[in-house]
């Protein structure tokens, strides 16, 4: 990290030019500023809302149907195309017909309802399709319930899959959701925010609201991955 900032602060003064590359201090110095305001907070607390919102829909909407589909194999060969589409559609497409459906208000929930949705649900239902059949076996011998496989079979063997879905979904919803307002151009949200600094040409607003971004999608990554830590943690003790 250090290295990094270090080569960041030498270029921007071999370049000589705030317009292209402004310094880490300018960045630090600028992202002080907007952070004791109330504008500051109002931006994050829109864009923060909107993304998360999605994420948590997708996360519950992909687990749902990761279930389903695990047990019925119609429903998986049904899903299969949709998921496969939104997979490989450009996320620029999805913003652009999400204009046009929704307008800009409800844009950024939606596309990081999109970008999650088929990541959460593939990895779960690698997870549940990976379970050991002789554990299952067992349980069906023994007439385990449905609920308790469930709970001391699927749950357990799901959690490697589900940190790993989380790790990488939630990174992919701040980008997804933060690039749709840049477009939708939503008021008062972060994309506004970084349009406006592209405007008036100011790149230390750009880098500032850029590193807010970054801060804000690696912390509520590292709270939400601790919370399912913790969930896992207090189950096993149970």
């Amino acid at each position: 990290m250090f290295a990094a900032l270090l080569l960041w602060q030498i270029l921007s003064m071999l370049l000589a030019q705030k317009l292209l590359l402004v310094s880490p201090i300018a960045v630090a110095v600028r992202l002080a500023e907007l952070v004791v305001t109330a504008p500051f907070w109002n931006s994050v607390a829109f864009s923060l809302l909107r993304i998360t919102a999605g994420f948590f829909l997708a996360l519950v909407a992909g687990i749902v149907l990761a279930v389903i589909a695990g047990h019925v194999k119609v429903v998986e060969i049904l899903l299969w195309p949709y998921m496969a589409a939104v997979k490989a559609t450009p996320v620029a497409s999805f913003i652009i017909l999400s204009l046009i459906w929704l307008g800009s208000r409800g844009l950024s929930v939606l596309i990081a309802f999109m970008m999650v949705l088929p990541i959460v649900y593939t990895n779960i239902l690698h997870g549940i399709r990976s379970t050991s059949p002789k554990l299952l076996e067992m349980a069906g011998l023994f007439g385990v319930s449905r609920v308790r496989r469930m709970y001391y079979i699927y749950i357990p063997h799901l959690k490697t899959y589900l940190l790993s879905a989380c790790g990488v979904a939630i990174g992919l919803a701040w980008k997804a959701g933060i690039a749709a307002e840049v477009i939708g151009i939503p008021s008062g949200s972060i994309g506004e925010r970084l349009y406006e600094a592209k405007i008036y040409l100011s790149s230390a607003d750009l880098f500032a609201w850029t590193v807010a971004v970054v801060l804000l999608s690696v912390l509520f990554e590292k709270l939400f991955v601790h919370l399912i830590k913790i969930a896992y943690t207090r189950m096993e003790k149970v």
